[in-house]
């Protein structure tokens, strides 16, 4: 590698990071809602190009594309589901969230069923966003950013473990800067400023992809030439052999992304920040409608590296880094590189601002000191944040060596998404469940997919492989949502529960919401079938 290319690299980084200190050095940094909800000042652009780039990092671009490497046009369901699953969002579960005026997911159950169920809420979010969310980002983004930058010949080091720790040590000491000593909103100005790069770099990327597919043809040339040569890798619909079967779509799949963009606390966070649900309702349709865009980003890209490396022998999630070497010009790939770090730091800093947010206000305030001050309770979110991102930054390299990372972190996410999207979901559409009812859901669920997943149960363990996991877990959501319903009409709440408008933000729904969703609706539905063959679920 150049100095033209390490060259443009430090400089969009060091420019993004003096953007973001100029617009940000102001903010209030010293009280909870100033530095976990960026003071409720965020308005729809913010909250659209954070929730964009939080999405768009690299376990999306290295993982999604790494699996489409494997499966093809498939995974795009991933894509499709999430944009009905943000209009979801908008319009159901944002006005709720902010009447309620919540700074947390725990916080609100809380409020709905009792104490426990907000602390077991908080333990099971803890656990995973430090075992499972923050390492799979980390490695994903050491192994994309090592591709792109080819790091073992920049700094002479053969051994790629070597490589892989300096890497991930690297981007997990920057992301901590940002999300520990910056707060929610200079998370949302720095992705906003990266994500501009990003979709414009990973369009670029498909374009000059495709390019070189077609030799220098146009891209007519390339997209036909693509498709000509692999059939096979253009169809939306998976079989059964695939990643993401057809029939998942309408079980684990839409549980997955539901519980990603409507009640995971490290994705809703930007969104509980609004200025006023008008704004939140923007910027979150506007998200959803960029989802129309990702399949250009996180698979075609991957379709791409197969017809250009599947014979070299690469792993899948070798192949994003791989391409954006080999077709972007030196100076620009410095340029890349910056937005990917960029992505990177999105989802890190995103992801240690919720567990500072998650465990200085639902552990520290509610059960260690509760007459902590508010500069005492952002502290131990500081140092919460410090704690965790040095365990995730000494366990991302050992995830080396998983045939997906994409499919292990979607079903890990299983785990703890279906317990707590059933609570989520319950508490939401109904009055008399007590909270000893969601709090056992909580435990029950927890621990029925993860000893489905790594307990030897004998014939039982036979008909989950059989199933499959996606259909699995669905059984256990349909199955907790049982548990509770009939635990309220058994033992219901002495009152039914009356949700509160604390008046913290304007309740006013953006005019315009209905209107974008039913167009969001309509497009992706419209793209996905475009890619359809149902006849390979016959064979």
């Amino acid at each position: 590698m150049d100095f033209i290319t390490l060259g443009s690299f430090v400089f969009f980084t060091s420019l993004v990071g003096f953007i973001t200190y100029c617009l940000t050095r102001k903010d209030d940094h010293q009280s909870s809602v100033g530095y976990f909800l960026a003071g409720r000042k965020l308005t729809g652009g913010f909250i659209a190009g954070s929730l964009m780039l939080t999405n768009l990092s690299t376990e999306q671009l290295v993982g999604l594309n790494g699996s489409a490497f494997s499966d093809g046009m498939s995974v795009m369901a991933w894509e499709v589901i999430s944009a009905l699953s943000i209009v979801a969002m908008g319009l159901f579960f944002l006005p709720r969230y902010l009447r309620s005026g919540i700074t947390t997911i725990p916080e609100l159950l809380e409020i709905r069923f009792s104490q426990s169920t907000r602390f077991v809420t908080t333990l099971i979010f803890l656990a995973a966003y430090t075992c499972i969310l923050l390492p799979i980002l980390l490695y994903t983004g050491a192994v994309g950013l090592s591709g792109i930058l080819d790091v073992r010949s920049l700094l002479s080091i053969e051994d790629e473990k070597t490589v892989l720790w300096l890497v991930v040590w690297f981007v997990g000491i920057l992301g901590s800067i940002y999300a520990i000593f910056g707060g929610l909103r200079t998370v949302a100005v720095s992705d906003t400023i990266n994500g501009f790069g990003l979709l414009v770099g990973g369009v670029l990327i498909t374009i000059l992809g495709l390019q070189v597919v077609g030799d220098g043809q146009g891209l007519a040339a390339g997209w036909h030439t693509l498709r000509e040569a692999n059939p096979e890798k253009f169809n939306s619909i998976g079989g059964s052999d695939q990643s993401v079967p057809f029939s998942t779509l309408f079980t684990g799949v839409v549980l997955l992304t539901t519980f990603y963009w409507c009640t995971n606390q490290q994705i809703i966070q930007r969104t509980l920040g609004a200025s006023s649900l008008a704004e939140g309702q923007r910027g979150v349709l506007f998200a959803s409608f960029l989802k129309i865009l990702a399949p250009i980003i996180l698979v075609i890209p991957g379709i791409i590296a197969f017809h250009l490396y599947a014979s070299d022998g690469i792993k899948p999630d070798q192949a994003y880094g791989t391409l954006v070497r080999d077709v972007l010009p030196t100076w620009l790939r410095g340029f890349f590189a910056a937005v990917m770090v960029g992505a990177i730091l999105s989802s890190f800093n995103s992801v240690l601002n919720s567990t500072a947010t998650l465990f200085s206000l639902g552990i520290y305030k509610a059960h260690i000191r509760r007459d902590a001050s508010q500069t005492e309770v952002i502290r131990s979110g500081k140092v919460c944040g410090m704690v965790l991102a040095i365990i995730a930054m000494s366990t991302a390299p050992l995830l080396a060596g998983q045939d997906s990372i994409f499919g292990y972190m979607q079903k890990m996410n299983a785990m703890y998404a279906t317990p707590i999207l059933s609570v989520v979901l319950i508490g939401l559409t109904t009055r008399y469940v007590p909270g000893r009812a969601a709090t056992t859901a909580l435990i029950v669920g927890c621990a029925a997919v993860g000893a489905g997943y790594f307990v030897p149960l004998g014939p039982i363990t036979s008909q989950i492989e059989q199933m499959g996991d996606f259909h699995f877990i669905a059984i256990v959501f349909v199955s907790l949502l049982g548990i509770m319903l009939i635990w309220g009409m058994l033992q219901p709440r002495t009152e039914p529960f009356e949700q509160t408008y604390t008046g913290d933000v304007d309740l006013t729904p953006w005019r315009w919401a209905w209107p974008m969703a039913l167009l969001i609706i309509v497009s992706v539905l419209s793209i996905y079938a475009y890619f359809a063959d149902f006849s390979v679920l016959t064979q």
